[in-house]
């Protein structure tokens, strides 16, 4: 009683104006609290002043006499975590939209680098080889008309070659790619963010996976040109990489697993690990394997392209040099024509047709499922199925992120039996694209 009482009473002290009548009021408020005290306590002892009696003014200011347990409710230390580990996540987000903004802008404008390369080399090309034809008009070899027409077509025939080489090796159409992924992907790490801070108390290690996967995207997807471009033309065709990769725990003992293999809970069941071990080797065998080789035979493709443009648009500079010389009679005009309409239709096929967004699709389309079969691995080597996230919701995203049913799921239980042959696997696991 005497303690809900002086709680009451420094409630209602703590509540009012510090500035006016201090010094009364102090009076008044311990006079009040020793008579509440007195009245409660048996006759003859003292009542509990030293439990409860604090002087307001050490109320206002938070100091806490020795054997005082104060009576109102603080903010926890754990509140003042939890509140900032919000804010970082919060800070996360802002910096993902701002990224994702900023790849949407670069991949508009590498795009339209595409289109005015593409119509601007063809123009150069063409012109040229017009100016090699008309310099062949007339049979006076030293005609005003015929050396002007001579050097032009040099001229546009070597610029042709040259914009070609740096457009070739930048990829414009590849570039803009690049930029449009990166888009989507720090768009879906700010949601991720927003779902994560909406759904469950956010902790200290979300923010350093946060800021793990913020670190991989940066690297996946540079913003700047020149340095650190990716490589256009790598000797090695790999799935792209944009998440962080983790070392995965290793088995201690064969009696631990056979102990677990018996207790499932959160979701998860025999049947489920089954299927999941299942769709993760067919993602390896057939999806990924399927992707790669699409992307080295593009790749092969477009170095063909990058390299014939240019040959063929200093052969037809060289040529057009020969222009109007008797020894050599009409073969330079027709190499000179020929060759910049064949530069010209090589680069409409390189650049018009996108051969270097179509490769860099396809090594998306392989980290795309290499991520699906790492997530899988990694949840499977997660001893405590507690730990785990839950088995039905983790079901429930990979046939999503497969464009497939969870019972199109279940099928892929069988290719999970070590009995079962890579000649077996017949079927992709995925159906999105």
């Amino acid at each position: 009683m005497a303690t809900l009482l002086a709680q009451s009473l420094l409630l209602s002290v703590s509540s009012s104006s510090p500035s006016s009548s201090s010094y009364s009021f102090r009076r008044r408020c311990r006079a009040v609290l020793h008579a509440s005290l007195s009245n409660l306590s048996p006759k003859g002892n003292k009542p509990p002043i030293a439990i409860c009696l604090m002087e307001v003014d050490d109320c206002r200011r938070g100091i806490t006499p020795a054997g005082f347990t104060p009576l109102l409710p603080a903010k926890s230390l754990q509140a003042k975590i939890d509140d900032a580990v919000i804010r970082k996540l919060y800070a996360i987000a802002e910096a993902a939209a701002d990224r994702a903004e900023m790849h949407a802008i670069i991949g508009k404008q590498r795009d339209n680098w595409n289109h005015l390369f593409l119509h601007s080399v063809n123009s150069l090309a063409l012109s040229a080889s017009l100016m090699s034809g008309l310099a062949c008009v007339g049979s006076d070899a030293s005609s005003p008309h015929i050396l002007a027409f001579k050097l032009s077509s040099v001229l546009l025939f070597a610029a042709t070659s040259t914009v070609m080489l740096v457009v070739n090796k930048v990829q414009p159409s590849q570039l803009a790619e690049e930029q449009r992924n990166a888009a989507r992907l720090w768009r879906k790490l700010e949601k991720e963010i927003q779902s994560k801070l909406s759904l469950q108390t956010p902790r200290e290690s979300d923010v350093d996976a946060a800021m793990r996967k913020v670190l991989a995207l940066d690297k996946a997807y540079p913003l700047p040109l020149l340095p650190g471009m990716l490589e256009k033309f790598p000797k090695k065709v790999e799935p792209t990489c944009w998440w962080p990769r983790k070392e995965y725990k290793q088995s201690e003992t064969t009696a631990v697993d056979e102990k677990y293999q018996t207790n499932y809970s959160n979701g998860w069941s025999k049947e489920l690990e089954e299927s999941m071990k299942g769709v993760a080797k067919v993602l390896q065998m057939k999806d990924q394997a399927e992707y790669v080789t699409v992307g080295k035979l593009v790749l092969n493709i477009n170095k063909g392209f990058a390299i014939a443009g240019p040959v063929f648009a200093g052969m037809a500079a060289a040529a057009a040099g020969f222009i109007g010389l008797p020894a050599t009679g009409s073969w330079p005009v027709l190499i000179a024509a020929v060759g910049g309409a064949l530069a010209a239709t090589v680069n409409t096929l390189e650049h018009g047709g996108q051969v270097g967004m179509v490769f860099e699709l396809a090594r998306n389309c392989a980290g795309f499922y290499k991520k699906l079969e790492e997530e899988i691995e990694e949840s499977l080597e997660e001893r405590e199925a507690e730990k785990r996230e839950n088995g039905e919701l983790f079901e429930l995203k990979m046939a999503l992120s497969l464009g497939r049913s969870v019972s199109d799921l279940r099928k892929f239980r069988s290719f999970a039996s070590a009995s079962c042959k890579d000649e077996e696997v017949t079927e992709f696991a995925g159906k999105l694209f």
